[in-house]
C-alpha cells in the first residue's frame, strides 16, 4: 500500500498579488503560509486553481515553488499544481517542481482539447514516469470538461507514483465507486468543501480545501473529527459551514475567497484578468454569512 501524502485538510492556497496584480507579494505569501501551519493545516497545495496558476508565468511559478519550499521547511507536505492540457508541458512542469522542492504533485486532467479515458491513463502515466514524487490526479469536470471515470482511475493508480485523486465531480456515487476500486492502491481526497463528511464516510482521507484559506483551524478540525469517527460533531461542523461554502463559490473560484481574505485583513490582493472583483450583491452576502460563522464571531467584518 502506498503511503498517504497527508490525512486531514490541505489548503489550496491563494496567490497574493501586489502592484495591481502585476507581481507576487512574497511577504504576504509568507504570512499566509505561517498562519496556515500554526492553525493546524495538514498540507499546503500551491499553484492550483485557487492559486491562479493559469495566469502565472513559468518564472513566477518557479519563484513561488522555491519560496514556499524554503518557508515551509518540511513542516507540512508541499503539493504543487503542475497540470496542463499538453502532456509535454505537464511533464516539464512536474520535473521542475520536483527540482525546486515539491513533495507531491497535483495534476489536473487535460482541458479544452480534452482526451479519451485511455488518453487520461497515458497522460497521467507520462507525468508519473517523469518524477519520483507521488501524484494526485485532479478530477474537476465542471472546469475541464473531462471526467476521470472510476475504472479509469483504477488503471491509473496501478502506477507506483499515482497515489491519490482529488475528486471534485460532486457526484457521490462516483466518489464511492472510486473509493471502492482504489481501496488498497490509492487514496481519495474530497475536492469539495461541502462533501468532506460524505467523502470520508465512504473511505476518503481528507479534503483539499478552498475554505480553509480563511478558516484553517475550523476545516482542519472538521476533517480530523470526520476521520476519527466523531460523526455527530463532524456532521454539525459540516452543516454549519455550508452557508460559508456556498458564499465562497457564489462566483468563480478564487474570486470570493480572495474577497473573504481581504475582509479578514489577510493577504489576498487583486485578481489577475480575466477574473474580476466580486459583485456587490455577492460581497454583501459573503459578509453576512461570515458574521454568522462561528470562527469569525469576534472578527471585525465591515
Amino acid at each position: 500500500m502506498k503511503n498517504p501524502i497527508f490525512k486531514g485538510c490541505g489548503t489550496a492556497l491563494i496567490t497574493p498579488f501586489a502592484d495591481g496584480a502585476k507581481s507576487i507579494d512574497f511577504g504576504a505569501l509568507e504570512r499566509l503560509i505561517d498562519r496556515q501551519i500554526s492553525d493546524g493545516i495538514n498540507a499546503l497545495i500551491i499553484l492550483g486553481t485557487t492559486g491562479e496558476a493559469a495566469t502565472l508565468s513559468v518564472a513566477e511559478k518557479s519563484e513561488v515553488i522555491r519560496f514556499a519550499a524554503d518557508r515551509i521547511k518540511g513542516r507540512v507536505p508541499l503539493v504543487v499544481g503542475t497540470g496542463s492540457n499538453d502532456t509535454e508541458t505537464a511533464v516539464a512542469n512536474s520535473v521542475n517542481a520536483e527540482r525546486l522542492g515539491a513533495e507531491a504533485l497535483l495534476v489536473v486532467t487535460p482541458y479544452y482539447n480534452k482526451c479519451t479515458q485511455s488518453g487520461l491513463v497515458s497522460h497521467f502515466k507520462a507525468v508519473a514516469d517523469s518524477v519520483g514524487l507521488p501524484v494526485i490526479a485532479y478530477n474537476v469536470p465542471g472546469r475541464t470538461g473531462v471526467n476521470i471515470l472510476p475504472a479509469t482511475f483504477a488503471k491509473m493508480c496501478e502506477h507506483k507514483n499515482i497515489s491519490a485523486i482529488k475528486e471534485a465531480s460532486g457526484n457521490m456515487d462516483q466518489i464511492s465507486e472510486i473509493c471502492r476500486l482504489a481501496r488498497g492502491n490509492a487514496y481519495v481526497y474530497s475536492g469539495d468543501d461541502g462533501l468532506i463528511v460524505p467523502t470520508t464516510a465512504v473511505g476518503g482521507i481528507g479534503v483539499i480545501s478552498v475554505a480553509s484559506n480563511i478558516a484553517p483551524g475550523y476545516f482542519a478540525e472538521l476533517a480530523a473529527r470526520a476521520l476519527n469517527g466523531e460523526n455527530q460533531k463532524a456532521q454539525d461542523m459540516q452543516l454549519d459551514a455550508l452557508p460559508l461554502i456556498k458564499a465562497l463559490f457564489s462566483e468563480v473560484n478564487p474570486i470570493p475567497v480572495k474577497a473573504a481574505a481581504r475582509i479578514l485583513g489577510l493577504a489576498g490582493g487583486a485578481l489577475r484578468p480575466p477574473l474580476t472583483e466580486i459583485e456587490e450583491a455577492n460581497l454583501s452576502n459573503l459578509k453576512t454569512v461570515m458574521r454568522d460563522f462561528p470562527p469569525f464571531k469576534n472578527a471585525a467584518i465591515k
